[in-house]
């Protein structure tokens, strides 16, 4: 008689969560909590949904490491989806399109579930510890400052290496005018000394 009215007073429960605002839903995801959109604790529960209450109160981890493995399991169905014999063999177009569409839909439900309870995970370290965010934020602006300054570099070093080339081509189209000019009988000279001798005529 105690569970029937456990069961009777859980939708007034669940009423009442949903009226205290916005708050509500981030201490739903931790573990040993209710997380939102699964069922009450001692009622049937989904596929997947039940590990996140199995965990102890204080283990933090279990309701992570819960829906990491659920979203392998999805990700794993998914190809099995696509490779089964079953699917491979049958001629029903339609039914293997709604059984891909399935196992993508839980995947995507999965993801969406874990990427909650991580942003979840990240309000409560932002509420409680408030300095570990800005030392995050930080390193990440120092991690940033220091591939840009990596990048300068090296388009610097490519600058300098196109100067230097261009420097050691103008040079090279100097040197021909940095002579001074023969006179017209030393150019004739020169010019006659390079050709070739005339063949003889065949008389």
């Amino acid at each position: 008689m105690s569970i029937s009215h456990g069961f009777r007073s859980e939708p007034e429960d669940i009423g009442k969560a949903g009226r205290e605002g916005p708050h509500t839903p981030v201490s739903g995801m931790f573990p040993g909590q209710q997380p939102p959109g699964s069922h009450p604790v001692g009622g049937p529960g989904g596929p997947g949904q039940s590990g996140l209450l199995s965990g102890a109160p204080g283990n933090r981890s279990q309701g992570a490491n819960t829906l990491v493995d659920d979203l392998e399991a999805s990700f794993e169905a998914c190809f099995a989806s696509l490779v089964s014999q079953d699917y491979v063999n049958g001629t029903d177009q339609e039914e293997i399109r709604t059984g891909v569409d399935q196992c993508i839909q839980k995947f995507l439900d999965v993801a969406r579930q874990t990427e909650c309870f991580f942003l979840q995970k990240r309000l409560q370290l932002s509420v409680q510890k408030p300095e570990q965010v800005i030392k995050e934020d930080v390193s990440e602006l120092r991690n940033e400052l220091q591939r840009k300054e990596l990048l300068v570099q090296k388009h610097l070093s490519k600058l300098h290496h196109w100067q230097q080339v261009l420097e050691d081509v103008s040079i090279q189209h100097r040197k021909p005018s940095d002579l001074p000019p023969p006179g017209p009988l030393a150019f004739l000279e020169q010019a006659s000394a390079s050709l070739p001798p005339a063949p003889l005529k065949q008389t």
